[in-house]
């Protein structure tokens, strides 16, 4: 490089720091300037040489990640400097006692937790990504803002991925989509996480992501017209009332129209509600909640609202900290619209999350605030023993779920998630209480324990110091911590009868004239087709392997009979290897991997993909490979979970095979329909039909039919010219 590159590289970084300190959302003081230039200063130093795959000095990376943290985010000072050296120990001749010499205990503590999450090692005995966000999650107990800036530091890895290879791309933003988007959105960084959900879509998608893009882009200015006519007809009431307020219009996330128009099978168009308009009020925090109900007041005034759709998070704030009260109107030219109203305290709480409520707290209140969060994600953590895959679904559920609020029968607010039971609330209340649940009271009246609760229920729940779980509880539980604590009971109740049941098998074989021993238990295991030695001594302490059973094995063991078996399993032949040359000449149409070679696989039946789909190869345990298309629902969770799994696949010849599809049509019925459909389906294109189901209601009518074809694009042709008959309202592949 020469030396005016350096220089000028050396301006930008510097202007850069300045920024970051102009934009910071908490006040600095001289003390937090210090702490961040020491921490800037040692980043420059250590990453001096480095370089990112774009060419940029990578100095440019944590500045941008600190930069995120002090002004999207908003946290403190801490937070900054620890953003700036959170590659430093990983990627430097830096160590974590050099941090904490140099800048305390607290960022040392909190780029330890980061440097543990970038240096796990690869397990491919499962999923490694899902392993990766338990142990990120299980470094919260030492301090939340590790996940924080973990999230700052992808989001920033999302926003310069453009010098990246394709299947790192993908691999990358299927991960973010499938864990830290969610995770952004339980924490409250709401704009973070719908940022991260579009960049995910950007390079899983990239075509029906710019086809989005573009049409917003161009609906921009109808939207803007939407907007004022909205604000004229309510701007005088609120005037009269001498409000102080603005009003906005937010345009939906590109990936949320793109989910809106998969899940209702919809064209952009169709979507009537693609932007929220906002209404932010000045006021005391005394007042805001009287005029939050003021301003919903005049808007219900003007416009007719859905009685369904209103949401008041006002009065119960959503446990991310989010206030704000929702209504959906029927607005000008009759389209339903989406008003939110918050005051400006409540805005920049959805804005900023967590960090916001600091803003208005001091001293100790801030670290309780930071404490109440820990404390509800440490519910899910406490099952820390559980496979990585199943953990990070059971979290997901609680990370998604919308939460319902009910009552104890003293008057007091519990949040639990949508679908929660009696038992999930026994269990909210504390694990004694749920371990010793009998039965359950909801609204005076006796239910039963899986019942499904509703928000404002009053809950009671019955204890015995008999009960206990059953294996029933497990069907009647939803939450991770309730279903955590009743396998854990359950498993040591299970250790306890298996403890018991070796002792009466080790009688009863005794007196069988054979020893319990390793042999002899391994036999057994075989006899009773059982997976462990744990199974056998549990089923004999339960009665389910008895006396006459016992005799039995006895018999087989002393006569040698399993020996036998095993030998004759031996001397089986083994097959001949089936020629693969002839079977795939037939089926010529899926090469897989960089060298294209023709391997055995079944089609999956999640997406049921046929020739000229785009789709990939994953080596599934016992299948084989399973082909998906990739534009599957379960591809985004294949692709981060099992990364290592993925194969490439593609179509190089679709003459030699044919594929069944199903063809969904609705319409307006009318007489000779059927018959103008068998016609272009049989008679213009010559595709064959192997079923065909019409039912009509209200004049209105629905079909499906399953046709025959070698391709997509002659599937798309098909679909093209059948929405051309006269009273076809919409023709979709299924």
């Amino acid at each position: 490089m020469t030396a005016i590159t350096v220089e000028k590289e050396n301006k930008e970084i510097a202007k850069q720091y300045k920024e970051l300190l102009r934009i910071s959302y908490q006040t600095l003081t001289d003390e937090d300037k210090v702490l961040i230039r020491s921490a800037f200063e040692i980043a420059v130093d250590a990453h001096k040489d480095q370089r990112r795959k774009s060419g940029e000095a990578y100095i440019f990376h944590p500045i941008a990640v600190a930069k995120i943290v002090a002004s999207e985010i908003g946290l403190d000072a801490t937070s900054i400097a620890s953003a700036l050296l959170h590659d430093v120990v990983e990627d430097t001749k830096y160590t974590l006692d050099d941090i904490d010499r140099m800048f305390g205990e607290n960022v040392a503590r909190i780029v330890d937790g980061l440097t543990k999450i970038a240096g796990l090692k690869k397990d491919m005995s499962t999923s490694q990504q899902a392993e990766n966000f338990r142990k990120m999650l299980l470094t919260l107990h030492d301090d939340v803002r590790v996940i924080i800036i973990k999230i700052a530091d992808r989001y920033h890895n999302m926003l310069t991925m453009e010098a990246m290879p394709e299947h790192k791309q993908v691999k990358i933003a299927s991960e973010t989509l499938y864990i830290y988007a969610p995770l952004a959105h339980r924490i409250g960084l709401y704009n973070i996480k719908t940022e991260l959900e579009d960049l995910s879509l950007k390079y899983t998608e990239p075509e029906v992501y710019k086809d989005i893009y573009d049409k917003i882009e161009d609906s921009k200015e109808e939207q803007q017209d939407y907007i004022e006519s909205f604000s004229d007809v309510i701007d005088k009431s609120l005037k009269k009332e001498r409000l102080n307020y603005t009003i906005k219009g937010r345009m939906k996330s590109i990936f949320s129209i793109r989910k809106k128009m998969t899940t209702q099978n919809v064209t952009f168009d169709e979507i009537y509600d693609k932007f929220a308009i906002r209404i932010i009020y000045k006021t005391t925090v005394k007042n805001e909640k009287f005029l939050a109900w003021k301003i919903y007041s005049i808007v219900t005034d003007h416009f007719t609202p859905n009685p369904v759709r209103l949401r008041d998070w006002i009065s119960s704030p959503k446990s991310t900290g989010y206030e704000a009260l929702h209504i959906t109107v029927m607005g000008p030219k009759g389209r339903w619209v989406e008003v939110q109203i918050r005051s400006e305290r409540m805005h920049e709480i959805a804005e900023k999350g967590y960090a916001a409520h600091f803003k208005y707290k001091h001293g100790d209140q801030k670290e309780q605030g930071i404490e109440i969060w820990l404390n509800r994600l440490q519910e899910a953590l406490e099952n820390s023993s559980a496979n990585a895959v199943d953990f990070v679904e059971e979290f997901k559920l609680n990370l998604y779920s919308k939460e319902i609020f009910v009552f104890t029968p003293k008057g007091e607010l519990k949040s639990l998630p949508k679908a929660a039971t009696p038992l999930d609330f026994a269990f909210n209340i504390h694990t004694e209480v749920g371990m010793r649940t009998r039965g359950a009271k909801v609204n005076g009246k006796l239910v039963p324990l899986n019942t499904t609760l509703q928000s404002g229920d009053q809950v009671e729940i019955i204890t015995s110091e008999q009960a206990k779980p059953n294996q029933n509880w497990l069907d009647y539980a939803t939450t991770a911590r309730a279903r955590a604590k009743i396998k854990s009971s359950l498993k040591e109740e299970k250790k306890s009868i298996a403890l018991d049941g070796k002792e009466v098998l080790r009688r009863k074989l005794k007196s069988q004239k054979i020893n319990l021993n390793e042999d002899s238990i391994n036999k057994m295991v075989i006899f009773f087709k059982l997976k462990t030695s744990l199974d056998l001594f549990y089923r004999v302490g339960i009665g389910a392997i008895d006396n006459q059973m016992i005799k039995d094995f006895a018999s087989s063991y002393n006569n040698a009979f399993i020996s036998f078996f095993k030998n004759k399993i031996r001397r089986n032949p083994v097959p001949e290897d089936i020629d693969k040359d002839e079977i795939t000449s037939k089926f010529d149409i899926l090469v897989f991997g960089k060298e294209e070679e023709k391997l055995e696989y079944k089609l999956s039946q999640c997406c049921n993909p046929i020739a000229g789909d785009e789709v990939f190869g994953f080596v599934s345990v016992s299948e084989g490979i399973k082909v998906h298309k990739k534009n599957c629902p379960n591809a985004i969770q294949l692709q981060s979970n099992y990364a290592y799994r993925i194969i490439n696949a593609k179509w190089v010849d679709s003459t030699q095979e044919e594929f069944i599809s199903e063809i969904k049509l609705t319409g307006i019925d009318n007489l000779g329909l059927v018959s103008k459909i068998t016609d272009v389906i049989s008679g213009n294109m010559h595709v064959n039909m192997r079923n065909l189901n019409f039912s009509t209601d209200g004049g209105t009518f629905t079909g499906s039919i399953s046709v025959v074809v070698k391709n997509n694009s002659i599937l798309n042709k098909l679909i093209a010219n059948l929405k051309q008959i006269s009273g076809i309202d919409k023709v979709t592949r299924i």
